[in-house]
């Protein structure tokens, strides 16, 4: 595989599969050539193989300035607007309560902090992250995709996307939740809530965040079991990438195996989303 730049009034990224078959590359999207991956079905832990083709992938999570320009754009509503309430993780009662206000710009609700412009954008939900791909014309990547590119598009034991160890040289390597949940968080890897998009640097195909952060939104629908379906029996969507609400003692969800769901219409705190796109 070679690259080379060709210039047309801005740099276009041409990445050579074969020696006859160019692919532009979008801009901030990486290529995940396609493979067989080996993975663990989500429901009866057996083993399984999915076969994929390849695929655009966004380098990075959508942010909350990239999501406010669609919003201004389109003069979109999103859900949380819509139903007037979202879902916080409550520090004094430790659980989780729907708060009044609460939304992408303000997603611990209206007396606390604006969300910063280059942090992951949350309180967005799958419905949301549907509609703003298609305003750029792409998709939600499916669970299988998402996976395959945590585990850099090779068949590796490695339970993180960087490696085996969350801490690697006396620094984190994501950000999840230190000390022990739900009672304390000490915040040692330098955030409690999120962080700036690619804070903890980027896995081998330039993708950052493939661990921790937020939870990631994918295509893909599961039916809900054992908790989950006493609390809502409807379908779900799943949520890869872990966030910075796992402990890994209580949620290890943040490993390239790590995986989450939630109804479509809900709006969450620790859960954001990245594009795919088909070649």
């Amino acid at each position: 595989m070679r690259n080379i730049k060709l210039m047309l009034g801005v740099a276009i990224l041409i990445t050579f599969v074969s020696s006859r078959t160019p692919i532009a590359i979008p801009e901030n999207m990486a290529l995940v050539k396609g493979g067989t991956l080996i993975t663990n079905d989500p429901i009866t832990r057996a083993a399984k193989q999915v076969k994929l083709k390849s695929f655009f992938i966004d380098k990075n999570l959508v942010t909350v300035a990239e999501f406010d320009a669609f919003v201004r754009a389109t003069k979109y509503t999103t859900e949380a607007e819509q139903f007037g309430s979202a879902a916080i993780f409550n520090k004094e009662t430790q659980g989780w309560d729907l708060l009044d206000g609460a939304n992408y710009l303000y997603p611990q609700g209206r007396n606390k902090q604006r969300a910063q412009n280059n942090h992951p954008v949350t309180q967005v939900s799958w419905n949301d992250a549907k509609a703003y791909a298609k305003w750029k014309g792409k998709r939600l990547p499916s669970q299988w995709e998402w996976e395959h590119a945590a585990k850099n598009a090779e068949q590796t034991s490695k339970q993180y996307t960087w490696g085996q160890n969350l801490i690697v040289n006396g620094k984190y390597k994501a950000n999840t939740w230190q000390g022990s949940f739900p009672f304390y968080n000490t915040a040692e890897d330098g955030y409690e809530y999120t962080s700036p998009v690619g804070a903890f640097g980027v896995n081998k195909l330039g993708l950052s965040d493939m661990g921790g952060n937020v939870w990631q939104w994918t295509e893909d629908s599961i039916e809900p079991t054992g908790r989950d379906k006493e609390l809502d029996p409807a379908t779900r969507r799943v949520l890869r990438g872990g966030s910075f609400l796992c402990d890994p003692l209580v949620c290890h969800g943040f490993t390239v195996q790590g995986r989450s769901s939630s109804t479509p219409e809900s709006s969450l705190m620790h859960a954001g989303f990245r594009c795919a796109k088909d070649l």
